[in-house]
C-alpha cells in the first residue's frame, strides 16, 4: 500500500514539472519569435536601405541567425510533436548552423577555421550516426 502511494506521489511530481517545462517552452517560442520577427525586419531594412552600403557578411550573418531562430522554434515544435523528448538530430542541426555563423563572422586565423570546419565534419558524422536506424526513434 505504501509502494501505490509512493508511486502515485512521485507520478503527480513528473505530472507538475512536464507542466512547468511545456509552459516555459512555450514561453521561450514566444521570445524566439519575437526576436524571428524582429531578425526578419533587420534582415529587410538592411537589404531595402537606399543610402547604407551592406556588405555580404553583414547580409549573410544575418540569415544564419535568422535560421538558428528558426531551429529553435522547429525544435521546441518536435518536442510537443514527439511525446515530449527533444531529438538529438536537432541539436546536432543547431551546432553546425552555429559553427557556420562563427565561421562567418570571424574567420581571420585559417588555423580557426580550419578546426571549426573540422567541428562540422564531426557534428556531420554525429548526424549520420544519429540518423542510423537504431537509434532513429520516429
Amino acid at each position: 500500500m505504501d509502494s501505490m502511494r509512493n508511486m502515485r506521489h512521485a507520478s503527480n511530481i513528473a505530472w507538475f514539472l512536464q507542466w512547468v517545462l511545456n509552459i516555459c517552452l512555450i514561453g521561450l517560442a514566444i521570445v524566439l519569435i519575437f526576436f524571428l520577427v524582429k531578425e526578419t525586419y533587420m534582415m529587410a531594412s538592411l537589404m531595402f536601405s537606399g543610402g547604407k552600403s551592406v556588405t555580404a557578411y553583414e547580409l549573410l550573418e544575418g540569415i544564419v541567425i535568422y535560421f538558428l531562430y528558426f531551429e529553435f522554434i522547429a525544435l521546441i515544435t518536435k518536442y510537443f510533436l514527439s511525446g515530449y523528448h527533444f531529438p538529438l538530430r536537432y541539436f546536432i542541426y543547431i551546432g553546425i548552423t552555429a559553427v557556420i555563423r562563427l565561421i562567418i563572422v570571424d574567420h581571420s586565423d585559417p588555423m580557426t577555421t580550419l578546426l571549426h570546419a573540422g567541428a562540422i565534419l564531426v557534428l556531420v558524422i554525429a548526424l549520420y550516426i544519429a540518423n542510423t536506424e537504431k537509434l532513429k526513434r520516429e
